[in-house]
């Protein structure tokens, strides 16, 4: 009995545990399922996450685009958007109320120690000590180092109010320019950029030249302290180039860069009518740099300031900008390109005597083929040119006085010259259309020994050629072509645009300030710069 009982325990014993087994068994295998679907899972690619692969499109808040986009490209260190410090007070000493309320508005109020807290110092009496007042903020010293952009806000509490960026001291790669493009074409009230020290380079320098024209307000450029083997600045100054203030100081542009620069400025065919002021000191420009510059200032008429300070310009440099300032003769291209214009812009009739006048003297026909053309024309037309009404003689014994080389008109020989168009003439020219104003070409002027000369550059105003390498032969040039255009001033005192050069700077150059050519052109300056403090009377005799 005892054993059956015993054998009948084993059984049911054996049958739970086997029940036990199976359970366990079949939670593996359950498990090692769900593993292998596990597995097939993972072989499969994940779906992509739309949101985060879509790119971010600027909204013209400049810190949460620039942000925004920073991440997008997996920057791991962000530079952070800080509102620019102002200085209370400006150029003129006043303080400005309206930007220190709006930084009172964004700083939060500092707290007011009572004067019986622990920190506050009393003297022998037990009067508290007044702590002169703190007009600076301290922080650690790496938060200087840390790169940010900088910005100035119409509205300090509006991101897309921003009207001026700066960047110093950090580099800026392809990336990071591709970043400010994008969130640049959105601000539209930017009109200053400040790249200072960023290191660019050719690539940079081109991407940034290609869409500064796309915004619209952007007129102020700072490029200072970038140096760029390749010297590709002139691509600032394209034919869509908006950039009416450019500064390029300490690049180390040398002559190969200057060429460029002043191939942008103008030549026979184009010239740049936004650029008004550019800046090239600290450079190495030398006599070629500044023979090419005052190329393009022959045809410019927009430029009003050229600071070329602390270069290695000599007196060849500065002749040819003397003679760009007082007067020149077309060159062949020139003449081209101003029977182009005439042909254009002039009436049938005038257009045939001018372009012939042109070919006649420009080209030395004989007297023979003068007389043939005269014949055809009629007698009393040439004479009645020759006589004129005074207009054109006047203007031409004005040139004349100016520049005491060019004898009178009764001895020139038939072959030499022809009439030309009055100073009425031209301006009807040039006013005809709005788009050629401009032109230098269109300008008044007389035929020398075959030769066409017009008045050089009177539209720009200031010139700065201190700390350079100038002589006296280069200061007599300077000398002689400002008494060229106070004689023209005098003669057209009632006709705008004829002032020629208000400032000009000389110093630390290779002549003695005790010369009596810089003692003259001192005295003739201080006649027409509008910040001397006095005027003296020009003496254009001496």
């Amino acid at each position: 009995m005892m054993e059956n009982l015993w054998s009948k325990t084993n059984i049911l014993h054996k049958v739970k545990m086997g029940k036990k087994v199976e359970k366990s068994f079949s939670k593996d295998r359950h498990l090692s399922s769900a593993a292998h679907h596990d597995d097939e899972n993972s072989n499969k690619t994940p779906e992509p996450d739309l949101e985060l692969e879509k790119p971010h499109k600027c909204t013209g808040s400049f810190e949460k685009d620039f942000t925004e986009l920073c991440k997008q490209n997996a920057m791991s260190a962000i530079p952070n958007v800080l509102l620019r410090q102002k200085s209370l007070t400006g150029q003129s000493g006043s303080v400005d109320l309206k930007s220190s309320k709006r930084e009172d508005k964004k700083q939060p109020v500092a707290q007011v120690h009572d004067a019986s807290e622990a920190d506050t110092e009393i003297n022998e009496d037990g009067e508290p000590i007044e702590l002169p007042p703190k007009t600076y903020t301290t922080k650690p010293i790496f938060e200087y180092l840390k790169p940010s952009v900088q910005v100035e806000m119409d509205n300090p509490d509006k991101f897309d109010t921003v009207t001026e960026v700066y960047v110093r001291g950090w580099k800026i790669d392809a990336t990071m320019m591709e970043i400010f493009r994008q969130c640049w074409l959105t601000l539209d009230r930017l009109h200053t950029i400040n790249l200072w020290n960023t290191g660019l380079t050719e690539s940079t320098l081109h991407t940034l030249a290609t869409f500064l024209p796309q915004c619209l307000n952007l007129v102020n450029v700072v490029l200072d302290g970038n140096t760029v083997k390749e010297e590709n600045w002139s691509e600032l100054l394209g034919l869509e180039s908006l950039i009416q203030h450019l500064s390029l100081r300490h690049c180390k542009i040398t002559d190969k860069g200057a060429e460029k620069i002043g191939k942008a400025l103008g030549h026979a065919k184009w010239c740049n009518t936004k650029l008004i002021t550019l800046n090239l000191s600290g450079n190495l420009i030398g006599d070629v740099g500044a023979q090419a510059l005052a190329e393009g200032l022959r045809m410019n008429r927009t430029l009003l300031s050229l600071t070329l300070m602390s270069n290695n310009i000599g007196d060849k440099g500065s002749e040819k900008l003397a003679e760009t300032l007082s007067r020149f003769p077309l060159t062949h291209e020139e003449i081209v390109e101003r029977r182009k214009l005439l042909s254009d812009r002039s009436s049938p009739e005038r257009k045939s005597f001018d372009i012939f006048s042109l070919s006649q003297s420009y080209s030395s026909i004989s007297g023979e083929d003068i007389k043939e053309k005269d014949a055809k024309e009629g007698t009393k037309t040439v004479k009645k040119d020759k006589e004129g009404d005074g207009r054109g003689s006047k203007s031409k014994a004005t040139i004349a006085d100016a520049t005491k080389s060019v004898t009178a008109k009764k001895d020139k020989k038939p072959g030499k010259g022809r009439p030309v168009p009055t100073d009425s003439e031209d301006a009807d020219l040039m006013n005809s259309d709005g788009s050629d104003q401009l032109s230098a070409l269109l300008e008044n002027g007389e035929f020398m020994d075959g030769q066409y000369w017009i008045a050089g550059n009177r539209v720009l105003v200031n010139l700065n050629l201190a700390r350079n390498n100038i002589g006296e032969e280069g200061l007599a040039a300077i000398l002689k072509a400002i008494q060229y255009q106070t004689t023209l001033a005098l003669a057209n005192e009632n006709k705008p645009g004829a002032n020629g050069l208000l400032r000009l700077q000389l110093h630390k150059n290779n002549f003695s300030f005790d010369c009596e050519a810089y003692r003259k052109l001192t005295d003739l300056m201080a006649s027409k710069d509008p910040m001397a403090k006095y005027s003296i009377s020009p003496d254009i005799s001496k």
